[in-house]
């Protein structure tokens, strides 16, 4: 496995990590909140006292082809079990902030996955939802299906969860 003591996972330019730290029973899977601000946010001040809990929403999931280069299934499934694991410990939901690419961005070995808050008011969602999406996209969405990864995106565009190689 990669020393991930040090690591800062990059997802866009000008990207700020904002925190980060080590989740699950063995804290050996990697969380970093982080922002883009190069693609700002429509926030006012309403909307930051207002938090939407989205979950159980809905989401419609698409793979990324052509096929090659997925994360191995077994580390996305260290991925969901750490997200179960701080579920039960330390709370079900967490936040996203606003913005564009507000983002949470989780990994363990081959496996990468963030979820974007993509509405202009922070969000709520749940790390089981989360952990079962990282359960159904990492296995589904591999070389025998053509495809190297994929999304989920909410039926309203609001927010978008998805799995990658790291």
């Amino acid at each position: 496995m990669t020393n991930l003591m040090n690591a800062i996972i990059v997802l866009c330019e000008g990207q700020i990590t904002l925190s980060k730290e080590y989740i699950g029973q063995d804290k050996n899977v990697l969380v970093q909140y982080s922002t883009c601000p190069e693609y700002g946010s429509n926030v006012n001040a309403l909307d930051t006292r207002q938090i939407e809990d989205v979950c159980g929403n809905t989401c419609t999931t698409s793979c990324f082809t052509p096929s090659g280069g997925g994360p191995n299934p077994n580390d996305c499934h260290i991925i969901a079990d750490a997200l179960r694991f701080q579920s039960q410990n330390i709370g079900a939901l967490f936040t996203i902030g606003t913005g564009t690419n507000n983002t949470v961005v989780i990994q363990f070995a081959s496996c990468l996955s963030f979820f974007v808050n993509q509405d202009t008011a922070p969000i709520e969602y749940c790390r089981t939802d989360w952990a079962n999406l990282i359960d159904f996209i990492a296995p589904n969405c591999q070389a025998t299906q053509n495809a190297h990864g994929g999304l989920c995106v909410a039926t309203n565009q609001q927010w978008f969860a998805q799995v990658q190689h790291s």
